[in-house]
């Protein structure tokens, strides 16, 4: 099965702590323009009493000057206070389920749900809850107890658009549309975890799981991330 994941409280060390479990967690089997200057009249010749006097020269306006627009400020994110995840849904796979927590393994690993009590998806407690500024970690097995499909055995097949449902302890649901989904090599270096687990401007969440099953060993040898930002 699989899972990793590191966040934004925990900082660069945990991220760290993410990117070596990326390699090594789903090991599990099948798993405006200035104005012009004023023009001065033309100087007038004196002319005999006699002839037509010349007309004075109308003098012309000074233009004023044009204010500056004044600046607009940028709207804030749409975020929410800290509240605890306690159920996850994903309404286009059918998965609705409660959240336990993982914490990080004495190793510095993070956590993964364990297998004896029904493989539940699980919020990375080091994360923000889902709906404050930041990245939100939520991870869940492919594979279930005793070989069944885990809790995000159909978290492949989400797609751009998809919402993603989060209730949270104080009554409120945090609901996300997935922007992106990123199925990475296990085996390769340079795992993206920055933008995985790093610092946001906004509310996002991740959901993370295993993919790519080889069917020569049975290891899942991917990762497939779903990334969802807070609607406004």
């Amino acid at each position: 099965m699989t899972r990793l994941i590191s966040g934004r409280r925990a900082g660069l060390t945990v991220c760290a702590a993410a990117a070596a479990l990326a390699l090594t967690a789903c090991g599990g089997p099948d798993d405006g323009a200035a104005a012009p200057a004023p023009t001065e009249p033309a100087q007038v010749e004196e002319v005999p009493s006699q002839a037509t006097p010349t007309a004075e020269p109308t003098p012309t306006s000074t233009p004023t000057e044009e204010a500056s627009p004044t600046p607009t400020e940028e709207p804030e994110p749409p975020s929410l206070p800290a509240s605890a995840p306690t159920v996850v849904s994903v309404p286009a796979i059918g998965v609705e389920d409660e959240l336990m927590e993982l914490g990080l393994q004495e190793n510095g690993l993070i956590e993964v749900p364990p297998y004896n009590l029904g493989s539940p998806p699980g919020w990375y407690v080091h994360s923000p809850t889902p709906g404050e500024i930041g990245p939100s970690v939520i991870l869940g097995h492919r594979n279930g107890i005793e070989g069944g499909p885990g809790i995000f055995a159909d978290l492949p097949q989400v797609e751009v658009g998809d919402s993603i449902e989060v209730t949270r302890e104080d009554g409120s649901v945090a609901t996300f549309t997935i922007y992106r989904t990123e199925l990475f090599d296990k085996s390769r270096e340079g795992f993206p975890t920055l933008e995985v687990y790093g610092n946001t401007d906004e509310a996002e969440i991740r959901l993370i799981t295993c993919d790519g099953l080889n069917s020569d060993t049975g290891v899942l040898e991917d990762n497939f991330i779903a990334y969802g930002a807070l609607d406004g």
